[in-house]
């Protein structure tokens, strides 16, 4: 099973991965499912580390990229089709726009999203989105 983390999941799965829910844990440790982490992730950690929103306790962003490597986390590049047909995702309450694109590339590569967000899981379940927590 392919799955994608969203940027919270992704950390915390770095950093405290006591944090993960049950099934997402296990679904991490499973050697027969694919794990990806996004550029978009990255980016988000990056912009919000840099403007002070965001504190990593002993890491860095860059430190982040080689665990997820460690961790054999598959890493999801922005491509430009996702980007050009972003347009195409529906608009719902749900406004953050680094959320916005890893749901529409979890959509589209048909992998499940690994989210805590349960407004995310709510916003997006009928438009083809598979969450796990």
């Amino acid at each position: 099973m392919n799955f994608l983390l969203d940027t919270h999941a992704f950390i915390w799965s770095v950093l405290e991965p006591e944090r993960l829910g049950e099934k997402s844990r296990s679904a991490l440790t499973d050697p027969s499912n694919d794990v990806f982490v996004s550029a978009v992730s990255f980016w988000e950690i990056a912009l919000k580390t840099g403007i002070g929103k965001l504190k990593l306790e002993g890491c860095s962003p860059e430190t982040l990229l080689e665990a997820a490597q460690a961790q054999a986390f598959q890493l999801l590049p922005l491509s430009p089709e996702d980007a050009c047909a972003f347009h195409r995702l529906p608009r719902t309450a749900h406004k953050d726009p680094f959320d916005r694109m890893l749901i529409w590339q979890a959509i589209r590569g048909r992998h499940t999203l690994i989210t805590r967000d349960g407004g995310i899981r709510r916003a997006y379940r009928s438009h083809k989105l598979a969450t796990l927590w």
